[in-house]
């Protein structure tokens, strides 16, 4: 049986490559690929930026080598930034929660 890490580092890989494999190079995101991925997993984030140009910024911000497309060593460094600014969020809130009882 797997830890909850170990699960949850399966489910990372899973989920990029569902997404990578749609087309071109079956190890990586092109633009679209990036954007139904973050349209399918992360919509409600996607949606509170308000932002149409986020898929862009995103996409130019995580493709380090620039090569147009977004492997797997670059999606893990945004789902890292989006999980460290999720906890910051949620300890805000229950420090901000305590402070009011």
């Amino acid at each position: 049986m797997s830890s909850k890490l170990q699960t949850a580092m399966e489910g990372l890989i899973s989920v990029f490559h569902s997404y990578s494999e749609k087309e071109g190079d079956k190890y990586k995101l092109s633009k679209p690929e990036l954007k139904n991925l973050l349209q399918g997993e992360l919509a409600e984030l996607l949606m509170a930026s308000k932002d149409p140009t986020v898929v862009d910024k995103i996409m130019t911000d995580l493709d380090e080598n620039q090569d147009g497309q977004v492997d797997f060593q670059e999606f893990v460094v945004l789902v890292a930034a989006l999980t460290v600014a999720c906890n910051e969020f949620f300890i805000d809130y229950d420090r901000a929660y305590k402070k009011g009882n």
